[in-house]
């Protein structure tokens, strides 16, 4: 019998994390390939296949302007020039962006800069001179957290994109700009337990299925919290999945035990933004029941959704938002995201009630860098602590990415029409359409699916399509990976499965991100083959 078929060798894969399974998978597919005229296809990962190219060109035409400007102070020596200078340099960029013919660059160049200046109040010599510096990259990033336009042009991006055009710029949340959402995950497990907020053994709950490392990180020994779980598995009256949160599952929020919970809005997978009712009902649980909860949302795929608030707005003072700018822009090697907190939040005042004993410890951590320690913000002590405090004057991400980072935020906000989102997410519900169709599964309409992943519970489709004698003889004689492990060797096709982000067991992941329409349409069929060859063997059995 094949290894890569072979019960224990399958039993042994289950133990891993479905990222790492995802290497040993590769192997298997790429074999397949090297022995058949198949195409090797890897949907197992969402990194994006498309760039936004506009604002790369704006970023390097930007840094043209940006060296022009340094060889100006001094280049007496070949190869070397001076720090940019502030006086006049916006008038310099307006003559720099007039000599461009209104390239497409420069074009989006310009419109950021009257966006700043106009909309939101920039100087303009201040601006450019971050613009200039910022990418040239000369200096540390100051202050540590953002730099000052960077967090301007974010707050108005975030509340454009995460508050549904919410009214204001979003200057009611401070920023941290950081490497990547991974980061940004890290730095807030690592500051919450940092400063009492949550500790080690306390109880938190997991919104499922969710991102693998958050299911990892709260078992780490340093954390060992006591998770609780809040699946949105379930299916329906139907025998369909819908994804969404029964009000059952939710009121586990209403135990005052639990300090933290964790939720991918939208879903990672299978890629659905809340629902109305699930909003309302997280409202409800935390002004009655729970008002001390922190509410961790990583919104990274609301870009692709409709009219999407998230936790952000909808319950600002108990929300800390992770944004990344990987998926949407196509910029997974950037590292580009930030932490949202509201000025007026939850963490703050928690820390300000703790006892005195762990007051003294903080006062302690933090002391070489203020003199009050207990004004201190939480955000501010996140930045310290993601630098083991005593490197706080050199943390913060690049001065280049965070210039990178505004530049894609800035072309979204002078984009009135949504013609970038309209192309994103059509491109996304375009391949969506390819892989479902070709299963032969009904998807139901549903206007809270994006469309970024795809979940597909095998176990529903060999009941509705077969019997439920079939998916029991499935059940009991095959193991869950098996199918993304066949789906690798006899396929040579990469898909993830579902049960390593706590969704159903016979559930397997696809990213609608990385490939083509056609190869969504080769994975429907494969899908679909899959289930068909398993009803062979069963009625073989009988």
């Amino acid at each position: 019998m094949d290894k890569s078929l072979d019960k224990d060798f399958e039993k042994k894969l289950g133990q891993m994390s479905p990222f790492e399974i995802k290497n040993e998978l590769i192997k298997l597919a790429q074999k397949d390939t090297q022995k058949s005229s198949a195409t090797f296809l890897n949907a197992g990962r969402g990194n994006p296949n498309w760039i936004a190219y506009d604002a790369r060109e704006a970023f390097f035409l930007l840094g043209s302007f940006a060296t022009q400007e340094c060889k100006q102070v001094f280049t007496d020596t070949p190869g070397i020039a001076g720090s940019p200078l502030s006086q006049g340099i916006a008038d310099r960029f307006d003559d720099f962006i007039a000599k461009q013919n209104g390239s497409e660059a420069a074009t989006l160049l310009e419109g950021a800069y009257k966006y700043m200046t106009g909309h939101l109040g920039a100087d303009r010599d201040e601006l450019i001179l971050e613009w200039v510096d910022g990418i040239i990259g000369d200096h540390y990033p100051t202050p540590p957290r953002v730099l000052k336009y960077t967090e301007m042009a974010s707050q108005a991006y975030l509340a454009q994109e995460m508050g549904n055009r919410a009214p204001g710029d979003g200057k009611e949340y401070d920023i941290f700009a950081t490497e990547g959402g991974t980061a940004a995950m890290c730095y807030i497990f690592d500051s919450l337990q940092a400063n009492h907020i949550v500790e080690k053994g306390d109880k938190i709950a997991l919104m499922a299925p969710l991102f693998t490392p958050y299911i990892e990180i709260p078992h780490l020994d340093r954390f060992g919290f006591d998770v609780v779980t809040i699946s949105a598995n379930p299916v329906d009256q139907n025998g369909y999945h819908d994804w969404q949160y029964r009000a059952s599952e939710l009121d586990k929020l209403r135990d005052p035990s639990i300090k933290l919970v964790c939720v991918i809005n939208p879903s990672n997978p299978p890629s659905y933004r809340l629902s109305d009712d699930n909003l309302k009902q997280i409202v409800d649980i935390v002004k009655k029941d729970n008002p001390n909860l922190i509410v961790v949302t990583d919104d990274v795929y609301g870009t692709f959704a409709t009219n999407f608030t998230s936790l952000m707005y909808a319950l600002p003072h108990n929300t800390l938002c992770v944004y990344s700018f990987s998926k949407y822009f196509g910029a997974t090697g950037w590292r580009l995201a930030v932490v949202a907190a509201a000025k007026d939040n939850v963490m703050d005042r928690l820390i300000a009630r703790l006892p005195k004993d762990k007051r003294d410890d903080l006062k302690k951590r933090y002391s070489s860098l203020t003199l009050d320690v207990a004004k201190m913000k939480f955000i501010d002590r996140m930045v310290a602590d993601s630098r083991d405090v005593a490197l706080n004057h050199t943390a913060g991400l690049s001065t280049p990415q965070q210039i990178m980072m505004s530049l894609f935020a800035l072309k979204c906000l002078i984009d009135t029409d949504d013609v970038y989102k309209r192309k994103m997410q059509a491109m996304i519900h375009d391949r969506l359409k390819a892989l479902w169709d070709n299963t032969g599964f009904t998807v139901l309409p549903d206007p809270l699916r994006v469309g970024y992943y795809s979940e597909i519970d095998l176990m529903v489709w060999a009941k509705k399509i077969y019997d439920d004698d079939f998916a029991k003889w499935l059940k009991k004689t095959h193991n869950p990976l098996d199918v993304t492990i066949r789906m690798a060797a006899e396929k040579g096709i990469v898909v993830l499965n579902g049960s390593g982000f706590a969704g159903p067991d016979w559930s397997i992941r696809t990213s609608e991100a990385n490939l083509n329409r056609s190869d969504y349409a080769i994975i429907g069929r494969e899908v679909r083959s899959i289930l068909d060859e398993y009803y062979n063997e069963y009625k073989a059995s009988k």
